[in-house]
């Protein structure tokens, strides 16, 4: 018999018992993740202004400025200020952690929402999604100049980049530094992110395992439930709405929208992370077509 792996297999047992136990007792995420979009910035009434038709709002020194600068309208204050309302007002437990985008239309929105003993970690991995060459732009103009580009993005909105900037799947990618931040330092905590709908969607997507088939989907609905709107809220909890019972990963999330209730559903849903069988995947990939067929 083989005396010293005997050892080393008992010893890797108590290892993975131990790892079980920990992870029991210290969960790798905080019991509520709160994650809020800023209101609506001077960039979305100026792109909403130029999809109008209206392309007043480029001035030379609009487009010279970087969009990590531009402030909130007036409706994006108030928005915020709405949201932290409906915070104050429904969320009954104490945020232990507080995160900010390092742009300034989230920095203004968090100090907006008027939370109870807030004190703001700035991180730079909330930024938005970087948009490169298509960033502060008029839509004509950007059909115009990049036509090709743009239907690109049609052909898979996921992995599609925009030249100089940032895909959905490379934003994922700094959205777990993030994670690994709160698994490090909040799992026991009640935590707020203050940041941007990109940022949201990579958070979306990252806690519920979503497939890039379903994000296609979404991006593509025209049902405003499906959508992240100025000031949303995304709540993800471990926390059993109904009996309190603390689960060791995200079960449950909720989408709100305090500036306008009818724009989400409200209500708290299961958290269901697809998983496939070998059949599942065959009839998945039965969807695209084959063109080497030799």
């Amino acid at each position: 018999m083989n005396w010293k792996r005997a050892y080393d297999f008992l010893h890797y047992e108590t290892f993975i018992d131990w790892c079980r136990t920990y992870l029991t007792n210290n969960p790798p995420m905080p019991v509520n993740l709160v994650s809020v979009r800023h209101g609506q910035s001077e960039l979305n009434e100026a792109n909403q202004m130029s999809r109008d038709g209206d392309n007043s709002a480029f001035t030379e020194d609009f487009r010279n400025t970087h969009e990590s600068q531009f402030r909130l309208t007036p409706l994006g204050r108030v928005q915020a200020q709405l949201a932290g309302a409906w915070i104050r007002r429904y969320i009954k437990f104490k945020f232990s952690r507080f995160y900010v985008s390092e742009f300034v239309r989230a920095k203004e929105t968090a100090a907006l929402l008027d939370l109870v003993d807030a004190s703001w970690y700035v991180d730079y991995n909330l930024r938005e999604r970087d948009w490169g060459e298509l960033g502060v732009m008029p839509a004509d103009e950007r059909a115009v100049k990049f036509a090709n580009i743009l239907r690109l993005r049609q052909l898979d909105s996921f992995f599609w980049c925009p030249p100089s900037g940032e895909s959905e799947a490379n934003l994922g990618l700094r959205i777990n530094r993030v994670f690994g931040t709160l698994s490090r330092e909040c799992s026991r905590d009640n935590v707020i992110l203050v940041n941007h709908g990109e940022v949201m969607w990579s958070i979306w997507l990252n806690l519920t395992r979503m497939s890039q088939r379903r994000y296609a989907e979404l991006s593509a609905s025209r049902h405003p439930y499906d959508h992240i709107h100025n000031c949303q809220i995304l709540h993800f909890t471990r926390e059993d709405p109904l009996s309190g019972k603390i689960a060791p990963y995200y079960k449950w999330m909720r989408s709100i929208c305090p500036t306008d209730l009818s724009l989400s559903n409200n209500e708290w849903q299961p958290i269901v992370r697809p998983r496939y069988t070998n059949e599942e995947l065959a009839q998945m990939i039965e969807a695209y077509p084959t063109f080497i067929n030799h």
